[in-house]
């Protein structure tokens, strides 16, 4: 399979002018992983008044999360700059979300997503507009969303476009290379044109963590956000995390033996909160330059 997009020169072209078939290369940011503790002095935040946030420790469960969802930020986040968001509240304007993906706008609990999404966005950050826009396709491939993203970002011009991606690819076989080729492209086009990109890998059931090409699928998205500089929600990694302890909560409990059944209404019921949380964090990230390091992957 091709590469979806030609890359060129980088420079930033307002979403407004974007035509479908236009592709500049990426801008670059510095990520921060989750462990690495932001400076106490960010005068840039005193600029921002609708931002209420603190970072966590990044080993204990963050107690901003649901006592459901709860998760050290180290297994939930990778962070980097939130550049457009960030412009967007110093203007004091709405801050218009894009979320792609097979379960961005999917079916029962699935489909409460992007409306859970909203309300934690606007909790979050009060006094701002938020609208989330959601265009998932279900059973989509990564290279499919690129091909609609173009036409997706003239369109509704957003300020962040939410990306959970590299489940239907891994299930569908498609070659990890070609795949990591065309999201690294992707989110390349999409920050050249001044949107911010946040990435969601994958989803964890005890039966995917077996299937090693699976596992390779998310070790590639997490290169991809390392190597592109923008906030990775481990969505992998924070389920297994939320299915350990439910497991260790429920021994010897066989009432409850099915609960591991729910882990996916679970997740979708948490991602809402995590994504949000991701976004959040990124956004107290100081404007100076901090000098990337590399996340173990899982």
């Amino acid at each position: 399979m091709a590469s979806c997009l030609a890359l060129a020169q980088s420079s930033q072209v307002p979403a407004s002018q974007v035509q479908p078939s236009q592709v500049q290369g990426p801008a670059t940011t510095q990520a921060v992983p989750a462990n690495v503790p932001a400076p106490s002095s960010q005068p840039a935040l005193a600029e921002i008044p609708a931002l209420q946030a603190t970072a966590p420790s990044p080993d204990a469960p963050d107690p901003s999360l649901s006592p459901e969802c709860r998760v050290p930020g180290s297994k939930l986040y990778t962070l980097a700059k939130l550049k457009a968001v960030k412009k967007a509240l110093r203007e004091h304007r709405a801050v218009q979300v894009l979320t792609i993906g097979s379960n961005s706008g999917g079916i029962g609990t699935a489909a409460t997503y992007p409306v859970r999404l909203e309300d934690a966005l606007t909790r979050s950050l009060p006094d701002v507009e938020v609208t989330v826009e959601s265009r998932g396709v279900s059973g989509e491939i990564a290279f499919g969303a690129a091909e609609r993203l173009r036409n997706q970002v003239a369109e509704i011009e957003p300020d962040l476009v939410v990306w959970q991606v590299g489940g239907n690819d891994a299930l569908a076989r498609v070659d990890i290379e070609e795949f990591a080729q065309s999201l690294a492209e992707t989110v390349a086009w999409i920050k050249s044109h001044g949107i911010d990109v946040v990435l969601v890998d994958p989803q964890y059931t005890a039966s995917l963590a077996k299937d090693d090409y699976y596992r390779q699928f998310v070790q590639a998205i997490q290169k991809v956000a390392e190597r592109e500089q923008v906030p990775l929600v481990q969505r992998y990694e924070a389920m297994r995390y939320l299915a350990t302890r439910a497991i260790s909560a429920l021994k010897g409990d066989t009432a409850q033996a099915g609960a591991g059944f729910r882990l996916a209404d679970l997740g979708y019921r948490c991602m809402a909160e995590h994504v949000t949380r991701a976004i959040t964090v990124s956004l107290l990230q100081p404007d100076i330059a901090t000098p990337a390091v590399v996340a173990p992957a899982h």
